[in-house]
């Protein structure tokens, strides 16, 4: 009987330090946004609102205002539409250029949830 709990509690440990590790760290835009660098090509989540948004075939490109400051994601399926709350999660590039706009730094997505308001 013992074995079978300290097997659990093994096991219960393993699965939350695999859920911890798998989740990006969630930072303000203005964190980002004043030290780039330090994100650049890992992967972080802000929340925020939409406040511009441009979409073409399914690519597109939005800002997002999390109350600190702005910064542009980009995405390759639709975009949110203004207004809408949105968590996302992506990597920080430095320098990007989408439809023959320069973005600076942007946020690539990989995951997002969004609430419509």
């Amino acid at each position: 009987m013992h074995s079978v709990k300290k097997l659990g509690a093994t096991l219960l440990l393993l699965a939350a330090v695999f859920l911890l590790t798998a989740c990006p760290s969630q930072t303000t835009i203005s964190k980002i946004n004043a030290d780039p660098g330090r994100y650049r090509n890992k992967e972080v989540a802000i929340v925020g609102n939409v406040t511009d948004s441009y979409g073409v075939l399914g690519n597109g490109a939005y800002e997002i205002d999390d109350g600190t400051g702005r910064l542009w994601v980009v995405t390759r399926r639709g975009v949110p539409s203004r207004g809408s709350r949105v968590g996302v999660s992506g990597h920080v590039h430095n320098g990007f250029q989408f439809g023959g706009r320069s973005y600076g730094t942007v946020l690539e997505e990989t995951n997002r949830t969004s609430k419509q308001r």
